[in-house]
């Protein structure tokens, strides 16, 4: 019998738990009021020519509190127009926009025309193009954050900061099938949000070759919907880890609800506790919060549990090439995150030493992804503000916002690579068992 940890203890235990009682800005934005300002001055005027200047002279108008726009480039008219409501607006843009413009956007302090993913998607290609030159001093102040610690103690607290919101926040938005909270797998791009998150549990599934009676464990399971998948799908016995009580809770109600309990172990423990043999390993939008620091501890619980001729699989948002976490998504949504350059992710495959036996890029899928969660979540908006407040709407707007532009722009990835271990010899000689039926589920099936 498993022994029982410490974490399934404070599950247990109510008066234990973290308070399910939330703020109603559980995100902390600080919220400036605006006085009476009076006309800008002419250092003022210059100071929002200067920001335009070092994001690279882009065709967008800076609209102060009295109405005056400030542009760059007078030959060219502004395609959008951002607004600052109030004077501290404009220092506290340009000591760090970065940080500021999430928490300005917030507050109701910034607008900007028309959508704003389709702003920043605009905003994110011109500077990637211009490739703008800063002196070092202003990169000083332009920061971005490097991750914050994902040690145990501090990887619980940091996942709880962001999934703990509340389930029933969630369930408003994600999809009603499995309330996945990671890119879906758009097979066709007609699919609805359900059938490609269903077909992208799907393709996972075929990339590990599951077969009855296999041993699966899952790290970071989420609310839990790929292992019920894999074990109503596939007949496989799933051990899911994951930190965060909401989750779990959710998850092990689900389980008993489709009567999977007997098929399915719900963890409430870090992934670094892991110590099980077993046929396949899979992580779905975990290896975010991992950091880099532990790459070598979870290639080592892989390796060490892996069955000779299992498999391995990691999906995670990652990037191009190395670069900090943006400082507002970092403090204000996922504290302790950063996506992975390929060559980082690599770092873990050699670490195990693991053999790669596929990677696969998902980007477009995840933008996708994200503009069906937007479109629910700004037609559930009205329950949202009655949940938390209008700080907390405008900033999960902002967040799906940029992350579509993101991911629009190849400013973030989407990887999913299947490892093996490098003895193993019964591995798929091609990839035909991936693509030999649709992977998306008939839609007279779709729930």
């Amino acid at each position: 019998m498993r022994e029982t940890t410490m974490n399934e203890k404070v599950l247990a235990d109510p008066q234990r738990k973290h308070s399910a009682v939330l703020s109603s800005n559980p995100l902390q934005i600080p919220d400036q009021q605006a006085g009476a300002d009076s006309g800008p001055l002419v250092h003022e005027r210059w100071l929002a020519k200067r920001i335009l200047m070092f994001a690279g002279t882009p065709p967008i108008g800076i609209v102060l509190w009295d109405g005056e726009v400030i542009t760059v480039d007078s030959s060219r008219p502004p395609e959008y127009q951002m607004y600052l409501k109030d004077r501290r607006a404009l220092y506290e843009l340009a000591i760090n926009p970065h940080l500021s413009f999430g928490d300005l956007y917030s507050a109701g302090r910034l607008e900007v025309d028309g959508k704003l993913h389709d702003f920043f998607t605009f905003l994110f290609r011109f500077t990637e193009q211009a490739k703008p030159e800063m002196p070092l001093w202003l990169k000083a102040f332009w920061r971005d954050h490097a991750p914050r610690s994902t040690a145990i103690e501090d990887a619980r607290n940091n996942i709880h900061h962001h999934y703990d919101l509340g389930n029933e926040f969630y369930r408003l938005w994600l999809d009603q099938a499995e309330m996945q909270y990671t890119c879906a797998y758009y097979e066709r791009p007609d699919l609805t949000l359900e059938q490609a998150q269903l077909a992208k549990l799907e393709h996972v599934c075929r990339k590990l070759q599951l077969k009855p009676g296999q041993t699966v464990v899952e790290a970071g399971c989420g609310w839990g919907g790929l292992a019920r998948y894999m074990a109503r799908e596939y007949d496989v016995k799933v051990l899911a880890y994951n930190i965060s009580t909401e989750q779990i809770r959710y998850a092990r109600a689900q389980a008993e609800a489709e009567g999977l309990s007997d098929r399915i172990d719900y963890i409430l423990d870090d992934y670094r506790n892991i110590n099980a043999p077993f046929d396949a390993f899979v992580s779905i939008g975990m290896l975010e919060h991992v950091g880099t620091d532990h790459y070598e501890t979870m290639a080592r619980v892989i390796r060490d549990n892996l069955r000779p001729d299992g498999l391995a699989l990691i999906h995670t948002i990652g990037r191009n090439r190395p670069a900090k976490m943006n400082a507002w998504i970092e403090k204000r949504i996922f504290p302790g995150a950063y996506p992975p350059s390929i060559g980082e992710l690599m770092s873990l495959s050699e670490a195990g030493p693991f053999s790669l036996l596929d990677a696969e890029n998902l980007r477009l899928h995840y933008a996708l992804t994200l503009e069906a969660w937007l479109d629910r979540f700004e037609a559930n908006v009205e329950h949202v503000r009655d949940m938390y407040d209008e700080h907390f709407v405008r900033a999960w707007r902002f967040y799906l916002s940029s992350s579509i532009a993101a991911f629009r722009t190849s400013g973030l990835q989407l990887f999913q690579i299947v490892l093996a271990q490098p003895e193993n010899n019964a591995v798929p000689y091609t990839r035909r068992h991936l693509y030999q039926s649709p992977a998306a589920p008939a839609e007279e099936n779709n729930p």
